[in-house]
């Protein structure tokens, strides 16, 4: 149990009024969109780390993980039907170790920590009973679920060389995994090959030209199993870190039409016991980092075009469970958000957060499904922010990070406002590109209609609070346990838009003519 705020508490307000305010000109490129996002970019994942998973001297995994999760909690369900629908995928560093009991494989055993296991552990299974409970409690949820799959089941690791497996995919234990779903009517949208196992891989690595020999035995399994093409799964891998020499060279080998969706994974703040996470999180030039990682695989997708672009399959920000005095406080979703604006700027489809349980860096919190911060960035990203992606130029203060999409409930624009900044707030006008002549000023925009302004703070004005505000109204479960109402202030069009300092807000502007949005 917490203690529940009615309002936040009256010095963040006079803390956000002493802050040094700065006028800031923000122009949207209205007349085309620059990349497009799935319509449900925002996704989580569900991963099979068992209690015994340890780093750093904790084990903040509990009873998170896929086998063990209670699925029964009134909070857990009220928070994934939040989203209508929600997408999953169920996976992580594990799912190369896990068989499935069905069809010749008998014995079920649980993971057991092992010195020379994967990761640390032995071999673990997925029984047909847990996986009718999975899809039972997906269906009430409205989960659309991405499933990955086993990609070293056959292989053996090389004598040779440390960390290599070799030897072709053995696709036996999947095919009777698919019949058996496929007989229960249970729906997957997507099936990813393995997790990172490409590149220098992590565990365990696979060369990159069997990797695509074994994907196109995958694909054409599903083309044989799901014979209509309206219900048949996409096909997605490789999930792991992007190496430009080996998803050439993996794409180049499986060719065109194979692989659906180009997955990759981004853990940009390194390990989650760095003492340095929070200066990498407020740093400006550090989080544009990735922005190379984001440009390479959008070239590799550009060169060899799968139907479904890229997915950000994995993103975590810090590795090893994330950081337990940073994940799971207000000031993770200036990474967080800042990364999900940033890879839809170039063309990342979808953007799943690793975890929604479990580890330190989990939406909701492991043992009491509370919702962590994030939660509540995320919730609001998947009802305001829509597929199409505009550009945005400012003046140049790093600080203040802009994004903007069309509005994901027509008409107008909505955009996302993150100021890094201590010490300053900013007041923002807009205006709207002149299409067609660079050289002629932008049109000064002045709105009619009041503004929708969803203003995400810090419960204390601490960055470092478990608690976020909206609009000056804490966030804490009722206790039927629903999630709170996320009502948008309104605001008169005429002023300036106010971001206090270290603060992140979402608005819409429903009188915004962007062309790009009709």
């Amino acid at each position: 149990m917490y203690f529940k705020f009615t309002f936040c508490p009256i010095i963040l307000l006079l803390w956000a009024s002493l802050s040094f305010a700065q006028n800031v000109n923000v122009v949207i490129h209205g007349a085309a969109s620059i990349a497009k996002t799935d319509d449900n970019f925002v996704c989580v994942t569900l991963d099979w780390w068992p209690a015994e998973k340890c780093d750093y001297n904790q084990c903040p995994w509990g009873k998170a993980g896929i086998l063990n999760l209670d699925l029964r909690y009134g909070a857990l369900i009220n928070a994934i039907k939040a989203f209508n629908p929600l997408r999953i995928k169920v996976g992580g560093s594990l799912q190369d170790n896990v068989v499935y009991k069905v069809g010749e494989v008998s014995s079920c055993p649980n993971f057991m920590k092992r010195e020379d296991g994967l990761f640390g552990f032995s071999q673990g299974c997925l029984s047909m009973e847990r996986w009718d409970q999975l899809n039972r409690f997906f269906n009430h949820t409205g989960v659309k679920l991405t499933f990955g799959l086993n990609a070293l089941f056959g292989r053996n690791e090389s004598q040779t060389e440390k960390g290599l497996w070799i030897g072709d995919w053995q696709p036996q234990n999947t095919r009777d995994f698919m019949q058996y779903t496929i007989s229960k009517g249970y729906k997957v949208d997507s099936y990813e090959f393995g997790n990172q196992l490409s590149g220098s891989g992590m565990g365990a690595k696979v060369d990159a030209k069997q990797y695509g020999k074994d994907v196109i035995v995958l694909k054409n399994l599903v083309k044989e199993l799901y014979a209509h093409p309206e219900t048949q799964p996409k096909v997605l891998g490789p999930g792991g870190f992007y190496e430009e020499k080996w998803f050439n060279t993996f794409l180049e080998v499986s060719g065109q039409g194979i692989v659906d969706g180009l997955t990759h994974h981004i853990y940009n703040l390194g390990p989650g016991d760095d003492p340095n996470m929070m200066n990498k999180i407020l740093d400006p030039s550090y989080l544009n980092q990735v922005s190379q990682t984001y440009k390479g695989v959008s070239d590799v997708v550009n060169k060899f075009r799968p139907q479904l672009g890229a997915w950000v399959s994995e993103s975590g920000g810090a590795l090893n469970g994330g950081s337990k005095d940073v994940s799971r406080t207000f000031a993770d979703g200036f990474w967080y958000l800042d990364q999900m604006g940033m890879a839809s700027t170039y063309d990342q489809k979808v953007f799943c957060r690793q975890a929604l349980i479990g580890g330190n860096y989990g939406l909701l919190n492991a043992t009491t499904f509370v919702p962590n911060p994030d939660y509540y960035g995320a919730l609001l990203w998947h009802r305001l922010m829509g597929s199409t992606v505009l550009a945005v130029t400012k003046e140049s203060d790093p600080d203040l990070r802009v994004y903007a999409h069309c509005a994901k409930k027509k008409p107008g624009v909505s955009l996302i406002f993150i100021n890094l900044s201590k010490d300053r707030s900013f007041n923002i006008t807009l205006s709207n590109a002149k299409p067609g002549d660079a050289g002629k000023p932008n049109y000064e925009f002045v709105g009619k209609q009041n503004r929708e302004e969803y203003h995400l703070r810090a419960l204390t004005g601490d960055i470092k609070d478990d608690i976020v505000c909206l609009n000056d109204v804490p966030m804490v479960q009722t206790d039927s346990e629903d999630i709170p109402a996320m009502d948008p202030k309104l605001v008169d069009a005429s002023t300036p838009i106010s971001i206090a300092a270290q603060s992140i807000a979402y608005v819409t502007i429903r009188d915004f003519e962007a062309p790009a949005c009709v």
